[in-house]
């Protein structure tokens, strides 16, 4: 498949493929000319330099850990915080936020990009000379890879839903990119880019068709970001590097970094105590950072959230789902319905999160164009509270028979120890008034982002369940396409035309105003449907030792790891 794909690439960019074969040719005669001189002591003398610099490198390591699990290290089969806390370390992409500031720059663009006259087609030119950490030339052919890959392989744990406008990506040259967008003046395509949806792989190392493993990636060294990626284990341990042929926007300020993974957060926060790691970021309990905030051994760092957290039901296999024996949609919704009436948010934020998530009545955070708190004037008592007489009137008028037997998965891995507390308390939340019959079980992370979807073969595994939601960039759309629209990355079988369409709108839709309204729209619609209940906004919190600087946490929603420096 490979050396195929090499030859469609010739056809295409014959210089690119010229160079690299004048390049090889130059290094066999430098190869050459080292031997015939007696060059090979040099050359080994240079090895152990090397490798006497990356030992010192790696002594003076910054150490990160993290409870957040990988799923993927290639970004086609990955659309989770874990993963793409790693991606954005080691790959470049065409537009990043700079520190402190939501708004988008070059990274490895050259410009801002320009559309044509009806909107429809996006042109960007990138850097000349270009170089992946391997020596590869990082061409517009392989922008044109990385996109297209990701849209053929379509994973259903990746990213793919964020490329729902792109009907297609061109490299004329070596330095041109063009991309065709069905949604005129798209003002989510930039974003789009700058999403995981947007690192930048070499065509040389991964494939075009499947995903491409770990091993491969870091002993192809396919890297093009502030890192490379020197060793990995997955979900134990990563290191990285700095590398030095990174020619965009966040070049580290630091020769190395390490990062070990916590299966739990005891464990995490006794390390960050210790000074055994530098810094902990994901995911600590409210009551660690409550504690951690009052030893004078460490700081902590607080940042802008828009992180969400929701329930999701699947509607194949929710009780009177699609796919069940006793099928109807409208008993249904009733069900969704009746759990939005018996949600008491604000005991899920005081009690188990103590203040640091705070009740969320919107499909769009606070502080975003387009929130709107339709949950709290619609379900419960209309201040916030639960109303279980109007949960009750919901399933009788619908023919439900009490009480309803929902099954209820969560994680505490990947979205924290303090999961089991929440989830808990849904539980009888939902079981106080005789409605509910909740039967709760937790999951493996690994295991639980792949049997939650529901995919051509499977209707996945659990009928209602937990999310969590990291933003991929500051804008409304990036809490409706992913969640709402067809294929979208949430993946519980849910579709409505309406939504979609209103969604599509919205993206095109350059006056502030009418796009407003437009959002308000789609969540209105949503509120009736509640393919998902939002329940919790929360923040971003770091802990480093005090010796440790520039941890940035920001509206890019990034933890780049490139800022940090240690004294």
């Amino acid at each position: 498949m490979k050396t195929a794909r090499r030859v469609v690439k010739e056809e295409v960019f014959p210089l690119k493929n010229h160079r690299k074969i004048l390049a090889a040719v130059a290094s066999i005669a430098a190869i050459a000319s080292l031997t015939a001189c007696g060059g090979v002591k040099d050359a080994n003398t240079a090895k152990r330099a090397a490798a006497t610099t990356r030992t010192t490198r790696l002594d003076a390591a910054i150490t990160i850990g993290t409870t957040d699990k990988i799923t993927s290290v290639d970004p086609a089969g990955s659309y989770d915080n874990g993963s793409y806390a790693v991606q954005i370390q080691i790959f470049p992409f065409l537009y990043a936020q700079d520190y402190n500031t939501s708004e988008l720059s070059p990274d490895i663009a050259a410009d801002d990009g320009t559309w044509n006259d009806d909107g429809t087609e996006f042109t960007v030119k990138i850097k000349e000379g270009l170089k992946f950490a391997n020596g590869h030339d990082l061409t517009a052919s392989d922008v044109k890879f990385s996109y297209d890959r990701i849209k053929t392989i379509n994973d259903a744990n990746g990213p793919s839903s964020l490329l729902a406008n792109v009907e297609s990506v061109e490299a004329p040259d070596d330095t041109t990119v063009v991309f065709k967008d069905s949604v005129p003046f798209d003002v989510t395509l930039k974003q789009v880019m700058s999403s995981p949806a947007g690192p930048i792989v070499d065509e040389e190392v991964f494939d075009a068709d499947k995903l491409t493993d770990a091993d491969t990636i870091v002993k192809g060294n396919a890297f093009a970001g502030p890192y490379k990626l020197t060793a990995f284990k997955m979900n134990e341990t990563a290191s990285y590097e700095k590398n030095d042929s990174y020619k965009g926007l966040t070049p580290a300020k630091n020769d190395a970094i390490q990062v070990k993974y916590f299966a739990d957060a005891s464990n995490l926060k006794l390390n960050v105590q210790q000074g055994q790691i530098d810094v902990a970021f994901r995911s600590l309990t409210p009551t660690d950072i409550e504690d951690l905030s009052k030893d004078s051994k460490v700081k902590v760092v607080k940042g802008p959230g828009g992180e969400e957290r929701f329930l999701t039901f699947n509607f194949k296999i929710q009780p009177y789902g699609e796919s069940q024996s006793d099928a109807d949609a409208n008993k249904a919704k009733a069900v969704r319905q009746a759990v939005a009436n018996l949600i008491d948010r604000d005991e899920l934020s005081k009690k188990v999160y103590k203040g640091t998530y705070t009740p969320m009545y919107s499909f769009i955070p606070d502080g975003l164009s387009g929130h709107d708190d339709t949950l709290k004037a619609t379900y419960g008592d209309g201040e916030g509270k639960p109303d279980a007489a109007k949960a009750k009137k919901v399933l009788e008028d619908a023919g439900v028979s009490t009480p309803v037997d929902l099954k209820l998965q969560y994680n505490g891995d990947h979205y924290g120890s303090s999961s089991a507390d929440e989830y808990a308390a849904i539980k009888s939340q939902l079981e106080a008034d005789g409605l509910f019959k909740v039967d709760l079980q937790q999951t493996e992370w690994t295991q639980y982002n792949k049997e939650r979807v529901v995919t051509e073969d499977s209707d996945g595994s659990y009928p209602v369940y937990q999310l969590g939601w990291f933003p991929d960039y500051s804008d409304p759309d990036n809490y409706l396409s992913p969640f709402f629209r067809d294929g979208n990355f949430v993946n519980n079988g849910y579709s409505n035309k309406e939504v979609n369409d209103l969604i599509v709108k919205q993206a095109g839709e350059k006056d502030a105003t009418k796009r407003e309204e437009i959002l308000k729209q789609v969540q209105a619609l949503e509120t009736e449907d509640l393919s998902t209940i939002p329940l919790l906004q929360g923040a971003q919190v770091a802990v480093t030792g005090t010796n440790i600087k520039g941890v940035v946490l920001d509206a890019s929603f990034r933890f780049r790891y490139a800022s940090v420096t240690k004294s």
